[in-house]
């Protein structure tokens, strides 16, 4: 089973499997049909205040993951993170989509690392 990340901009790939957005706004420039994401799971994506506290800034980096990952608990994201974990077993491929243009430094590397940690 594979968890990866792309930016939802790409061109879609069969290599992604089951292609799920992670941001909780809908992607810039770019139509529900051309993205061809199948399920969004806005809520899953950090706080507004922490998403704007981050601001993509790599030195907020550890600090931004910490407190993403709390939140999960914070607001009981478990659900969230088991259909995602679900999709996995299901399709063994599962890509989390991001619109953000920094390609390191993202709430879907940070949820895919916390997906792998917590398995």
């Amino acid at each position: 089973m594979t968890i990866l990340t792309k930016r939802v901009y790409d061109l879609p790939s069969k290599d992604d499997g089951y292609r799920i957005l992670v941001d909780r706004l809908w992607p810039r420039g770019i139509s529900k049909s051309d993205a061809e994401v199948d399920m969004w799971l806005k809520d899953v994506a950090p706080s507004d205040s922490l998403r704007r506290w981050f601001n993509h800034r790599p030195e907020r980096w550890g600090e931004f993951k910490s407190r993403y990952f709390q939140e999960f608990a914070k607001h009981d994201k478990k659900d969230l993170l088991q259909q995602i974990r679900t999709k996995e077993a299901e399709v063994g491929v599962v890509t989390l989509l991001y619109g953000a243009k920094d390609q390191l430094y993202n709430n879907a590397v940070a949820l895919k690392e916390y997906l792998e940690r917590t398995a």
